[in-house]
């Protein structure tokens, strides 16, 4: 598959994500291999209407703050508005990096995709 980002993190972490034999990381790093243009931006509405549980989100893009949280939530993204961040950590979460959960769940057990 080729790579289409110019940035070496974001390359470096594609390859490392489609190398793994888990089909979450797989989809995760085919919805990061596409163009900025066609990108997913997530509100924390969304967020708080589509989490069940103690599952963990993962935007394979950006979160943005319109919306609240009510419940503690940790997600996972590319980036994260200053706003969602503080909302998300006021309500008692977790803002990750996609590497970052990477590492610390490499079977990607409780991980939802949102985009």
């Amino acid at each position: 598959m080729k790579i289409r980002d110019k940035n070496e993190a974001l390359q470096k972490l594609i390859r490392d994500l489609l190398s793994q034999d888990r089909p979450v990381w797989k989809a995760l790093g085919k919805g990061l291999n596409r163009p900025r243009r066609g990108g997913f931006r997530v509100n924390l509405y969304r967020i708080e209407k589509h989490a069940k549980g103690k599952e963990t989100l993962v935007v394979p893009g950006v979160v943005l703050g319109s919306g609240e949280v009510q419940k503690a939530r940790n997600v996972a993204a590319l980036k994260f508005s200053e706003s969602a961040r503080a909302k998300l950590e006021k309500a008692g979460g977790k803002c990750l990096s996609i590497r970052e959960l990477l590492e610390q769940n490499p079977q990607g057990k409780g991980v939802k995709i949102m985009g």
